[in-house]
């Protein structure tokens, strides 16, 4: 059987860390149903320390004013900044496989202290699982991209704000009416906790509040509908749908070897259980399969860029960052006419069948 030469390396991390054989390495290989994620528990365990310490450090700094409230804000911000993609893509990695198998209470607690520190939605799991997976972009999804321009920084603040505004009213009617009755209640009771603990922290200290829990509300959620919109940009409807023609891939990037390989969307809707570590292998795997279905692969951007160059109008910067899978010679014009037919508002999927293969990169 001929294999095809690719037009890549990859460079994204193909292993998880390791770390020896101490007690904390020892706890992992018997209390985790995956020895792979001890990278996960470390990531905890330092979060929790670094974010106790800068929250602690913020309110200290804030009664005996060292510095201006916003220059304080300034600092913890970009220090929260820094550290919440992987935490987001560990919650994200640990929702889609079992982690902690005992004591399993441990596992269960994760997403609601990460959410304390750092404002990732407490219903993410119901959003993420419940929802998002099942409608794969399609019409019920409520965070599907598909009735919007997705070149258009305008319709992303639309999408943003229903998203940011309306979802805790959707997304439990989404529940109800699809009966995952206890994914409801989580993600209702929980959000209202986080709620309940951001009010006591503005009634101590408005400025204490603002900084460590509404600005961080706000931003994490503004970047993850941002992070969604790169993901899921370019729509190919002359194919079924599935994750190679509504989903996009990012590969060879600084933000993969931070975020446990995030950038492989394309894979991950495929099979959205398979470990982080296996997603490059699995595009190396079945980069035939993407030619024919005509997907979409960015070399050296993430999803964020992906959403930035879209907004400014940037065309050409995608089209060089635009992998040609089959190693064929293809103009960038001939690659913004495709990746323009795609950022169009759909109204609903073509109810006909896929075309034939030839097809696919039309």
């Amino acid at each position: 059987m001929e294999t095809r030469s690719l037009p890549f390396a990859i460079t994204d991390p193909t292993t998880a860390p390791t770390y020896g054989d101490g007690a904390l390495s020892r706890w992992c290989k018997r209390s985790l149903y995956e020895a792979r994620d001890e990278v996960f528990v470390r990531l905890i365990l330092k979060m929790i320390v670094v974010m106790t310490l800068a929250m602690g450090a913020l309110f200290v700094a804030l009664r005996f004013q060292v510095l201006p409230w916003w220059a304080l804000g300034a600092i913890y911000l970009s220090l929260w900044g820094w550290l919440v993609p992987p935490v987001i893509l560990m919650l994200h990695n640990t929702m889609h496989r079992p982690f902690i198998r005992r004591p399993r209470v441990l596992g269960k607690a994760v997403p609601y202290v990460m959410s304390l520190y750092f404002a990732v939605p407490t219903g993410y799991a119901e959003h993420h699982i419940g929802m998002h997976h099942y409608e794969d972009n399609m019409d019920e999804d409520l965070s599907s991209t598909m009735r919007y321009r997705r070149d258009s920084f305008l319709h992303f603040l639309v999408y943003f704000l229903r998203f940011f505004f309306l979802v805790m009213i959707e997304l439990p009617r989404y529940l109800a009416k699809k009966r995952r009755n206890a994914m409801m209640r989580r993600a209702l009771l929980s959000e209202w906790a986080y709620d309940a603990v951001a009010a006591v922290a503005l009634w101590v200290d408005w400025r204490f509040g603002v900084i460590a829990f509404v600005a961080p509300y706000v931003i994490v959620r503004f970047m993850m509908m941002a992070g969604n919109w790169g993901q899921h940009a370019f729509v190919n409807t002359a194919r079924k749908n599935d994750g190679l023609s509504n989903s996009i891939t990012c590969i060879n990037t600084g933000y993969n070897k931070r975020a446990f390989n995030d950038g492989y969307h394309i894979g991950h809707h495929l099979k959205m259980n398979r470990h982080w570590t296996e997603l490059p292998k699995d595009l190396i795997d079945n980069v035939d399969t993407y030619v024919r279905e005509g997907a979409v692969v960015f070399e050296g951007i993430d999803f964020f860029m992906v959403s930035l160059l879209l907004w400014t109008g940037r065309w050409n910067v995608l089209a060089k960052k635009f992998v040609r899978l089959d190693g064929k010679e293809r103009s960038d014009e001939d690659v913004i006419r495709m990746l323009k037919s795609r950022v169009q508002p759909i109204a609903a999927w073509p109810a006909a069948e896929a075309p034939a293969a030839g097809a696919a990169a039309a």
